[in-house]
């Protein structure tokens, strides 16, 4: 992941359609799923402690984030409906997961296939 040092500029979260907006100062913008980012969590439950020890999040396709925090002027805290808080979404990393968002995208699909899983998503009724 290379170092960017854009900021973010907004941060609107869609509850409804599960996705979270989020515009840079360099003019980017990226709209990213809950799901996308539960499964890209920066924490160590996701992440693992090293190389190698990273965990498949499954059963994400109907995350939600409950709520948005904070985090000095460096990061927020995305708070998912399944519990899951420990992730700190530092403005890089929401960067690398939007810039990245394609091929990202396809090794979560692949790993999913792997492990024989397979995507059910509810749509809402309203």
């Amino acid at each position: 992941m290379s170092k960017s040092s854009a900021r973010p500029t907004d941060i609107v979260l869609h509850q409804k359609s599960r996705m979270l907006e989020v515009a840079f100062d360099d003019g980017a913008r990226f709209q990213l799923s809950c799901e996308y980012l539960r499964v890209y969590s920066p924490s160590a439950e996701v992440r693992g402690h090293g190389p190698g020890q990273e965990k498949l999040p499954l059963g994400k396709e109907n995350v939600n984030i409950a709520r948005i925090e904070p985090v000095g002027n460096y990061a927020v805290k995305l708070c998912f409906d399944d519990g899951h808080d420990t992730g700190l979404y530092s403005w890089e990393w929401l960067y690398h997961l939007g810039r990245d968002h394609d091929r990202l995208w396809r090794e979560y699909l692949a790993k999913l296939t792997q492990t024989g899983h397979r995507r059910e998503v509810v749509e809402d009724a309203q």
